[in-house]
């Protein structure tokens, strides 16, 4: 068994993030995000190369906020163009926790592989006590070299627990058990190198999607409004002036003032409708303006990643909206 584990080739892909970062030592702040090379990184996770041979690629080393979608479009291509490598089993994406769940969300919808894409990353630096860097990264290519790993969708492993990317969320600004899944949980664990599942995410998600990205393609803009009291009214028409679409992070069940209702009723671009609330569901009968789509449970971030894709695919009417809310 240890034999069959050692020929299977995982992929890691490093993009920076605070797992890349190092400061002074001993302290988990004040640190610079993306300065390791993922060859630094490996070297600091014994017993990797047990598990399986390793691939390294670097995309870019950066902190996640600085993450865009060229550089989604380019992991999407490089991991569907990796897949076809029969000896590939799977692939580890070494990312800062600030944005993964978007960069997540984004490849669930857009690989071709059933191949595991398993992301992680860390709360700590490098440099300081405890960090939890190699542990995430050591766990996730056990979970990209299990074939129990097959056909469950992008993933995230962090701190022993396995995510589904589209219910997968950042929780704390701190905490090394700072991603979560809130009421959905995680959808497996790792003990003893060991991916252990107990659910599999019920969306369509990689093969079963029906979009398609090119090197070369560009993703329309669409953004996000968060409503808060005495919001203004005026960002509403300038947004929809400028962006192909709007995602409005409600209140509560994604609600807004009447003041809000007003403008949204009258605006000719899509809108989404999702809220400011971790956890919870908008279905479409309970939308404020008859014009808008309910986002499902997904957040505002996730949201627009898919409303991007299918604006991308011309999908612009609020029937055709509804279905690919419901379908992913």
């Amino acid at each position: 068994m240890q034999e069959e584990k050692i020929k299977r080739r995982v992929v890691i892909i490093a993009t920076g993030g605070t797992i890349a970062g190092t400061g002074k030592k001993g302290k988990e702040t004040g640190y610079t995000s993306g300065t390791l090379e993922v060859s630094e990184l490996i070297e600091e996770v014994p017993g990797i190369e047990e598990i399986a041979e390793i691939e390294t690629i670097q995309i870019c080393n950066v902190n996640s906020d600085d993450i865009t979608s060229e550089i989604w479009i380019q992991l999407s291509d490089t991991i569907n163009e990796r897949a076809q490598d029969e000896n590939t089993a799977g692939f580890v994406i070494t990312h800062g926790t600030d944005t993964m769940e978007e960069t997540a969300y984004f490849l669930n919808m857009t690989v071709k592989t059933d191949k595991p894409v398993v992301l992680t990353g860390s709360m700590r630096p490098s440099t300081s006590i405890s960090a939890d860097g190699p542990m995430n990264l050591y766990q996730s290519v056990c979970v990209a070299a299990s074939e129990d790993s097959r056909g469950k969708g992008v993933l995230v492993v962090f701190s022993n627990r396995i995510f589904s990317a589209r219910s997968v969320k950042k929780m704390s600004t701190y905490n090394v058990m700072a991603i979560s899944a809130g009421e959905a949980g995680c959808i497996g664990v790792i003990r003893d190198d060991e991916a252990v599942f107990h659910d599999v995410p019920t969306k369509a998600h990689t093969v079963k999607t029906e979009f398609r990205i090119r090197k070369g393609d560009i993703l329309p803009k669409v953004q996000i409004l968060y409503f808060a009291v005495d919001s203004d009214t005026g960002i509403l028409k300038y947004a929809a002036e400028h962006f192909a679409g709007l995602v409005i992070a409600g209140a509560g069940a994604g609600e807004f003032s009447r003041d809000y209702k007003e403008i949204i009723s009258s605006l000719n671009v899509p809108v989404v409708i999702s809220s400011r609330v971790n956890d919870g569901i908008i279905t479409q009968d309970a939308v404020l303006c008859e014009n808008t789509v309910a986002a499902n449970d997904l957040s505002p971030q996730k949201a627009a990643i898919l409303l991007r894709l299918a604006i991308k695919d011309n999908i612009t009417s609020g029937k055709e909206l509804i279905r690919i809310f419901g379908s992913y």
